[in-house]
């Protein structure tokens, strides 16, 4: 199967592949590298299935280049200030120079903190993203947005970073859970959302197939969401508008996160995907309480995500008045209020500023 190509164009344009075995094509890997030094990313679940696969790939093809591994534990907990500083020790040992390259292999979390790190070092070297989750693919190794959590809030120190390039190898998602393949899919079930309704018909049509893994579906999908989101990073890089729509549903998502971190540490209860998709059906019911919105179109996006197997209510325990505290320290919220992502139907989300805190305690609290 030939690997999907999708372009992001821009004042750094690069190329996001999606397909099998990516992971082993050393010239290509190897023809990011600008320089001599490469920093391959990783944590404590992914690096030791692949790793050494992507390290000898980049040996193969490049025998001249320093070539050395940075593991952290794996887990949003790990997402912190504390290994930031220790890949840029890392970078530091390794002797990176300005054309070094950092490989960030694994999830969300891997790819924040790496490009992160490679934003900072030497005021920005180059980050080549190699997500091994279905989430990471569609969404966090894609655009540019690099961070850390602090306990105040999810990704609240952070740089744009765009990467060199993207490998999405589809192979990886083999060994996922299937509780963190079915998170993924909140964030493909987003673009439709957001943007394409015809993507939510397709979803609806090909869920059981996708569930089980099919590798063609699995690489349209992927390939589809990368697009839409291509598409809207070029025309807003740094989120001063239009790139905003991304985050339907995650106002409420991380407000969510924050406050189980507060009782679990960042990564207790509910994983991103999972948070999106209870901010996503919340969203939802926002708009309709405003009245932008039917309630009809809210009720088709629960029951594709419950199809896929997400959650759809906010868990059990966590109380509307400290979400709601937690929205007004989120980084879309601005200075005349809470800002929300809603739509006015399924594939029509815009911008809503100034929303009545009231109306969104209602719809916590419903």
């Amino acid at each position: 199967m030939n690997p999907h190509m999708v372009d992001v164009d821009g004042a750094a344009p690069y190329r996001i592949q999606i397909g099998p075995g990516l992971l082993e094509d050393g010239t290509a890997l190897a023809s990011m590298l600008r320089g001599r030094h490469a920093l391959i990313v990783s944590d404590s679940h992914v690096a030791p299935l692949y790793a050494q696969r992507v390290q000898q790939a980049l040996a193969n093809a490049r025998p001249d280049a320093r070539i050395a591994t940075h593991v952290f534990p794996a887990g949003e907990a790990s997402k912190t200030l504390a290994n930031f500083s220790a890949t840029i020790d890392a970078l530091a040992m390794h002797g990176a120079t300005r054309d070094a390259c950092l490989y960030a292999l694994g999830g969300g979390v891997v790819g924040d903190l790496a490009g992160f790190a490679a934003a900072c070092w030497m005021r920005g070297i180059d980050c080549v993203q190699l997500p091994t989750t279905l989430l990471a693919m569609v969404d966090s190794s894609v655009g540019g947005k690099t961070a850390v959590d602090i306990a105040q809030g999810k990704n609240l120190v952070g740089a744009f970073h765009p990467p060199r390039a993207v490998f999405a190898d589809t192979t990886t998602l083999r060994s996922l859970s299937p509780r963190e393949l079915r998170a993924g899919f909140a964030e493909v079930i987003k673009y439709g959302a957001i943007v394409d309704v015809g993507f939510l018909d397709w979803l609806e049509a090909n869920t059981n197939r996708l569930l089980a893994s099919d590798d063609a579906l699995l690489a349209e999908a992927i390939s589809r969401s990368c697009a839409h989101k291509a598409a809207i990073v070029e025309r807003d890089p740094f989120e001063h508008g239009e790139r905003a729509l991304l985050n339907f549903g995650h106002t409420f998502a991380h407000a969510i996160e924050t406050e189980q971190a507060a009782f679990f540490g960042y990564g207790g209860g509910l994983n991103h995907g999972e948070a999106v998709a209870v901010g996503m059906v919340l969203a939802a019911k926002l708009s309709s309480a405003l009245g932008i919105a039917d309630a009809a179109d809210g009720e088709r996006l629960r029951a594709l995500l419950q199809a896929f197997g997400l959650p759809v209510e906010l868990p059990v325990g966590l109380n509307p008045a400290p979400l709601l505290a937690r929205m007004r320290l989120d980084k879309k919220a601005q200075g005349s209020g809470l800002r929300f992502i809603l739509w006015d139907r399924a594939g029509a989300a815009r911008i809503v500023a100034g929303v009545d805190e009231a109306a969104v305690l209602a719809t916590l609290q419903a």
